[in-house]
Protein backbone atom coordinates (compact mmCIF):
# COMPACT_ATOMS: atom_id res chain seq x y z
CA UNK A 1 0.00 0.00 0.00
CA UNK A 2 1.22 3.51 -0.42
CA UNK A 3 3.05 4.97 2.45
CA UNK A 4 0.47 7.92 2.34
CA UNK A 5 -2.33 5.51 2.83
CA UNK A 6 -3.14 3.84 6.06
CA UNK A 7 -5.94 1.88 7.72
CA UNK A 8 -7.15 3.38 10.67
CA UNK A 9 -7.84 1.30 14.29
CA UNK A 10 -8.27 1.78 17.94
CA UNK A 11 -4.94 1.16 18.25
CA UNK A 12 -3.65 3.83 15.58
CA UNK A 13 -6.26 6.63 15.47
CA UNK A 14 -4.62 8.59 17.74
CA UNK A 15 -1.04 9.07 16.10
CA UNK A 16 -3.01 9.16 12.54
CA UNK A 17 -6.11 10.93 13.19
CA UNK A 18 -4.60 13.51 15.89
CA UNK A 19 -1.54 13.38 15.80
CA UNK A 20 -0.53 13.26 12.28
CA UNK A 21 -3.06 15.89 11.25
CA UNK A 22 -1.10 18.44 13.36
CA UNK A 23 1.92 18.00 10.36
CA UNK A 24 -0.36 17.76 7.57
CA UNK A 25 -3.80 17.41 6.65
CA UNK A 26 -5.40 14.08 6.95
CA UNK A 27 -8.53 13.26 5.21
CA UNK A 28 -10.17 10.56 6.31
CA UNK A 29 -12.52 7.90 4.12
CA UNK A 30 -15.17 5.90 6.01
CA UNK A 31 -16.16 3.10 3.90
CA UNK A 32 -17.64 -0.63 3.92
CA UNK A 33 -17.38 -3.19 1.57
CA UNK A 34 -20.99 -3.50 0.68
CA UNK A 35 -20.75 0.19 -0.30
CA UNK A 36 -21.19 0.22 -4.14
CA UNK A 37 -20.19 4.36 -4.00
CA UNK A 38 -17.43 3.63 -1.60
CA UNK A 39 -15.93 1.53 -3.90
CA UNK A 40 -16.31 4.12 -7.12
CA UNK A 41 -14.53 6.37 -4.17
CA UNK A 42 -11.46 4.46 -3.18
CA UNK A 43 -9.59 4.72 -6.43
CA UNK A 44 -10.04 8.34 -6.80
CA UNK A 45 -8.34 8.89 -3.37
CA UNK A 46 -6.27 6.22 -3.75
CA UNK A 47 -4.73 8.30 -7.09
CA UNK A 48 -4.95 11.14 -5.31
CA UNK A 49 -2.79 10.01 -2.50
CA UNK A 50 0.22 9.05 -5.02
CA UNK A 51 -0.32 12.12 -6.74
CA UNK A 52 0.05 14.29 -3.95
CA UNK A 53 3.04 12.88 -2.92
CA UNK A 54 2.53 12.74 1.10
CA UNK A 55 1.16 16.38 1.21
CA UNK A 56 -1.42 14.85 2.64
CA UNK A 57 -2.70 11.50 4.33
CA UNK A 58 -5.58 9.00 3.25
CA UNK A 59 -6.60 7.18 6.40
CA UNK A 60 -9.47 4.65 5.62
CA UNK A 61 -11.94 3.66 8.30
CA UNK A 62 -13.72 0.28 7.81
CA UNK A 63 -17.18 1.33 9.37
CA UNK A 64 -18.01 -2.08 10.17
CA UNK A 65 -15.06 -3.23 11.80
CA UNK A 66 -13.99 -0.07 13.69
CA UNK A 67 -17.80 1.21 14.49
CA UNK A 68 -16.23 2.93 17.72
CA UNK A 69 -14.30 5.81 15.50
CA UNK A 70 -16.89 5.89 13.33
CA UNK A 71 -19.71 6.18 16.36
CA UNK A 72 -17.02 8.87 17.55
CA UNK A 73 -17.28 11.33 14.47
CA UNK A 74 -21.31 10.90 14.07
CA UNK A 75 -20.73 9.26 10.56
CA UNK A 76 -24.58 8.76 9.38
CA UNK A 77 -24.20 7.36 5.74
CA UNK A 78 -21.37 5.99 3.53
CA UNK A 79 -19.26 6.58 1.64
CA UNK A 80 -18.10 9.95 3.86
CA UNK A 81 -14.84 12.06 3.61
CA UNK A 82 -13.70 14.37 6.74
CA UNK A 83 -10.72 16.32 6.82
CA UNK A 84 -9.06 16.75 10.36
CA UNK A 85 -6.51 19.78 10.33
CA UNK A 86 -4.65 20.49 13.35
CA UNK A 87 -6.10 17.82 15.47
CA UNK A 88 -10.08 18.71 14.22
CA UNK A 89 -12.75 17.88 12.05
CA UNK A 90 -12.53 20.84 9.97
CA UNK A 91 -14.99 20.00 6.66
CA UNK A 92 -16.96 16.54 5.39
CA UNK A 93 -18.12 15.81 2.06
CA UNK A 94 -20.88 12.88 2.19
CA UNK A 95 -21.49 10.43 -0.86
CA UNK A 96 -19.59 9.63 -3.75
CA UNK A 97 -17.64 12.43 -4.77
CA UNK A 98 -16.08 13.73 -8.30
CA UNK A 99 -12.54 14.25 -8.61
CA UNK A 100 -12.58 18.24 -8.66
CA UNK A 101 -14.66 18.20 -5.15
CA UNK A 102 -12.27 16.05 -3.51
CA UNK A 103 -9.30 18.44 -4.92
CA UNK A 104 -11.04 21.61 -3.86
CA UNK A 105 -11.61 20.01 -0.44
CA UNK A 106 -7.43 19.08 -0.62
CA UNK A 107 -6.10 22.52 -1.85
CA UNK A 108 -8.12 24.17 1.02
CA UNK A 109 -6.17 22.96 3.72
CA UNK A 110 -2.91 21.84 1.97
CA UNK A 111 -0.09 24.92 2.01
CA UNK A 112 -0.22 26.66 -1.16
CA UNK A 113 2.96 26.92 -2.98
CA UNK A 114 3.38 30.86 -2.12
CA UNK A 115 3.60 29.78 1.56
CA UNK A 116 7.29 29.00 1.32
CA UNK A 117 8.04 32.16 0.05
CA UNK A 118 6.51 34.16 2.75
CA UNK A 119 8.26 32.63 5.37
CA UNK A 120 11.29 32.76 3.60
CA UNK A 121 10.63 36.29 3.15
CA UNK A 122 9.89 36.92 7.22
CA UNK A 123 12.94 35.22 7.90
CA UNK A 124 15.13 37.65 5.60
CA UNK A 125 13.52 40.53 7.31
CA UNK A 126 14.40 39.44 10.94
CA UNK A 127 17.71 38.75 9.37
CA UNK A 128 17.78 42.63 7.95
CA UNK A 129 17.73 41.37 4.19
CA UNK A 130 15.24 43.51 3.20
CA UNK A 131 15.93 43.16 -0.34
CA UNK A 132 16.37 39.67 -0.56
CA UNK A 133 13.04 39.77 1.36
CA UNK A 134 11.52 42.33 -1.20
CA UNK A 135 12.36 39.53 -4.17
CA UNK A 136 10.51 36.72 -1.91
CA UNK A 137 7.81 39.07 -1.40
CA UNK A 138 7.33 39.93 -4.82
CA UNK A 139 7.40 36.15 -6.06
CA UNK A 140 4.40 35.05 -3.49
CA UNK A 141 2.71 38.28 -4.51
CA UNK A 142 2.82 36.87 -8.22
CA UNK A 143 2.02 33.27 -7.69
CA UNK A 144 -0.90 34.10 -5.75
CA UNK A 145 -2.95 36.03 -8.36
CA UNK A 146 -1.88 39.13 -6.10
CA UNK A 147 -3.76 38.47 -2.72
CA UNK A 148 -4.34 41.71 -0.91
CA UNK A 149 -3.06 40.42 2.51
CA UNK A 150 0.23 39.64 0.47
CA UNK A 151 -0.06 42.92 -1.16
CA UNK A 152 0.00 44.78 2.41
CA UNK A 153 2.76 42.46 3.24
CA UNK A 154 4.68 43.71 0.41
CA UNK A 155 3.84 47.51 0.84
CA UNK A 156 4.74 46.86 4.41
CA UNK A 157 8.25 46.31 3.61
CA UNK A 158 8.62 48.61 0.80
CA UNK A 159 7.45 51.25 3.17
CA UNK A 160 10.19 49.98 5.65
CA UNK A 161 12.75 50.23 3.10
CA UNK A 162 11.30 54.14 2.50
CA UNK A 163 9.58 53.05 -1.37
CA UNK A 164 6.50 54.96 -0.54
CA UNK A 165 6.05 55.24 -4.22
CA UNK A 166 6.12 52.13 -5.16
CA UNK A 167 3.97 51.10 -1.62
CA UNK A 168 0.98 53.80 -2.78
CA UNK A 169 0.71 51.69 -5.89
CA UNK A 170 0.44 48.39 -4.26
CA UNK A 171 -2.49 50.23 -1.94
CA UNK A 172 -4.07 51.56 -4.57
CA UNK A 173 -4.97 48.12 -5.52
CA UNK A 174 -6.42 47.02 -2.68
CA UNK A 175 -10.25 46.06 -3.19
CA UNK A 176 -12.28 48.11 -1.11
CA UNK A 177 -13.81 44.55 0.60
CA UNK A 178 -10.02 44.10 1.84
CA UNK A 179 -9.40 47.65 3.20
CA UNK A 180 -9.17 46.79 7.02
CA UNK A 181 -7.30 47.82 9.64
CA UNK A 182 -3.58 47.16 8.67
CA UNK A 183 -4.82 48.19 5.21
CA UNK A 184 -5.76 51.95 7.34
CA UNK A 185 -2.72 51.80 9.39
CA UNK A 186 0.18 51.47 6.15
CA UNK A 187 -2.00 53.91 4.56
CA UNK A 188 -1.20 56.68 7.54
CA UNK A 189 2.02 55.48 7.50
CA UNK A 190 2.09 55.80 3.91
CA UNK A 191 0.95 59.25 4.23
CA UNK A 192 3.92 60.12 6.67
CA UNK A 193 6.44 59.31 4.74
CA UNK A 194 5.00 61.50 1.56
CA UNK A 195 4.98 64.07 4.17
CA UNK A 196 8.51 63.58 5.50
CA UNK A 197 9.94 63.56 2.34
CA UNK A 198 9.17 67.22 1.72
CA UNK A 199 10.64 68.36 5.13
CA UNK A 200 13.88 69.72 5.69
CA UNK A 201 16.58 67.56 8.17
CA UNK A 202 15.20 67.02 12.43
CA UNK A 203 18.92 68.93 13.33
CA UNK A 204 18.22 72.19 10.99
CA UNK A 205 14.69 72.49 12.09
CA UNK A 206 15.00 72.00 15.75
CA UNK A 207 17.59 75.15 15.16
CA UNK A 208 14.65 76.72 13.45
CA UNK A 209 12.45 76.55 15.73
CA UNK A 210 14.39 77.50 18.44
CA UNK A 211 15.36 80.27 17.03
CA UNK A 212 12.10 80.81 16.34
CA UNK A 213 9.21 79.10 18.74
CA UNK A 214 6.30 80.54 17.26
CA UNK A 215 6.58 79.45 14.00
CA UNK A 216 3.87 77.04 13.34
CA UNK A 217 5.08 76.23 10.01
CA UNK A 218 8.89 74.77 11.35
CA UNK A 219 7.00 72.92 14.02
CA UNK A 220 5.03 71.38 11.82
CA UNK A 221 7.34 69.93 9.47
CA UNK A 222 9.33 68.63 12.53
CA UNK A 223 6.81 66.75 13.54
CA UNK A 224 6.50 65.01 10.31
CA UNK A 225 10.11 64.47 10.62
CA UNK A 226 10.39 63.41 14.07
CA UNK A 227 7.20 60.83 12.93
CA UNK A 228 9.30 59.70 10.01
CA UNK A 229 12.13 58.67 12.67
CA UNK A 230 9.88 57.01 14.90
CA UNK A 231 9.99 59.57 17.34
CA UNK A 232 6.08 59.71 17.43
CA UNK A 233 5.77 61.14 21.11
CA UNK A 234 8.07 64.31 20.39
CA UNK A 235 5.23 64.32 16.84
CA UNK A 236 2.31 64.15 18.74
CA UNK A 237 3.47 66.55 21.48
CA UNK A 238 4.10 69.24 18.67
CA UNK A 239 1.02 68.65 16.73
CA UNK A 240 -1.10 68.86 19.32
CA UNK A 241 0.77 72.23 20.64
CA UNK A 242 0.12 73.61 16.91
CA UNK A 243 -3.54 72.62 17.26
CA UNK A 244 -3.83 74.03 20.48
CA UNK A 245 -3.11 77.47 18.38
CA UNK A 246 -5.05 77.03 15.39
CA UNK A 247 -6.92 73.57 15.11
CA UNK A 248 -7.55 74.06 11.41
CA UNK A 249 -3.43 74.58 10.45
CA UNK A 250 -2.86 74.55 7.03
CA UNK A 251 -6.32 73.86 6.01
CA UNK A 252 -6.61 70.89 8.63
CA UNK A 253 -3.66 69.33 8.13
CA UNK A 254 -2.16 69.06 11.39
CA UNK A 255 -4.52 67.63 12.63
CA UNK A 256 -5.10 65.18 9.36
CA UNK A 257 -1.46 64.54 10.37
CA UNK A 258 -1.61 63.50 14.09
CA UNK A 259 -4.80 61.31 13.18
CA UNK A 260 -2.35 59.30 10.71
CA UNK A 261 0.11 58.85 13.82
CA UNK A 262 -2.23 57.35 15.73
CA UNK A 263 -3.75 55.27 12.91
CA UNK A 264 -0.55 53.92 12.35
CA UNK A 265 0.30 53.20 16.31
CA UNK A 266 -2.86 50.49 15.78
CA UNK A 267 -5.55 50.75 18.67
CA UNK A 268 -4.66 49.93 21.70
CA UNK A 269 -1.01 51.35 21.54
CA UNK A 270 -0.80 52.88 25.10
CA UNK A 271 1.27 56.25 23.22
CA UNK A 272 -1.72 56.21 20.76
CA UNK A 273 -4.57 56.02 24.07
CA UNK A 274 -2.86 58.50 25.80
CA UNK A 275 -3.16 61.61 22.79
CA UNK A 276 -6.65 60.10 21.47
CA UNK A 277 -7.51 61.54 24.96
CA UNK A 278 -5.40 64.54 24.69
CA UNK A 279 -7.24 65.41 20.89
CA UNK A 280 -10.29 64.17 22.61
CA UNK A 281 -10.22 67.13 25.14
CA UNK A 282 -9.24 69.80 23.04
CA UNK A 283 -11.79 69.27 20.16
CA UNK A 284 -14.74 67.95 22.94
Amino acid sequence: MNANIVEITLQNAQQYLIAESSQRPVLVDFWADWCAPCKVLMPILEKLAAEYSGAFLLAKVNADQQQEITAQFGIRSLPTLVMMHNGQPVNALQGAQPEAEIRKLLDEYLPKPWDLKLQQAQDKIDAGDLAGALSDLRQAHDESGQRSDIGMMLAQLLLMMNRADDAAVLLKGIPMKDQDQLYQQLLAQLELKQEAAKAPEIQELEARLNADPDNLDIAYELAVQFSQHQYQREALELLLGILRTNLNFRDGGAKKIYLDILAALGKGDPLAVEYQRKIYNLLY
